[in-house]
């Protein structure tokens, strides 16, 4: 199974899912992450978010962003937008083949960005992916 989990800036949401989702998933699950933009593309995540993280156990560290393609979306089987604004501007990237793999991380709501939260709300991000990552795997 390959997932490809997207969220604005590939800094904070979707390497956290990432890092959730291939823990959960073991060696069935092949993970990638992206952003929508290109303002953190080749930079490393937010400190907040590898804190958090590691504190669930999760080594986002070494994580690079980059920004989403046709190429990933082809690749996947499923695409997780962590939010609507994602799942709505996708599509602009996608083809017919790839636009029935879109898919909201969590049903119906979105997972909370804490790009300029205080450190808990990174810390509850986690938690929130955490508990939804397990709906996307075999």
């Amino acid at each position: 199974m390959r997932l490809l989990v997207v969220c604005v800036g590939n800094h904070i949401r979707s390497p956290i899912a990432a890092a959730a989702l291939a823990a959960q998933g073991g060696d069935d699950v092949v993970v990638r992450s992206a952003g929508l933009r290109y303002r953190h593309v080749g930079k490393g995540p937010h400190s907040n978010a590898v804190r958090a993280a590691a504190e669930h156990g999760y080594d986002i560290e070494d994580h690079i962003a980059v920004k989403v393609n046709f190429r990933l979306l082809e690749w996947a089987d499923t695409i997780l937008a962590m939010d609507h604004t994602v799942l709505d501007e996708l599509p602009a990237t996608a083809d017919e083949q790839t636009t029935p793999k879109l898919h909201l991380y969590l049903d119906g709501e979105d997972v909370h960005d804490p790009w300029e939260d205080a450190y808990t709300a990174f810390q509850d991000c986690v938690a929130v992916i955490e508990r939804g990552a397990a709906r996307h795997l075999p």
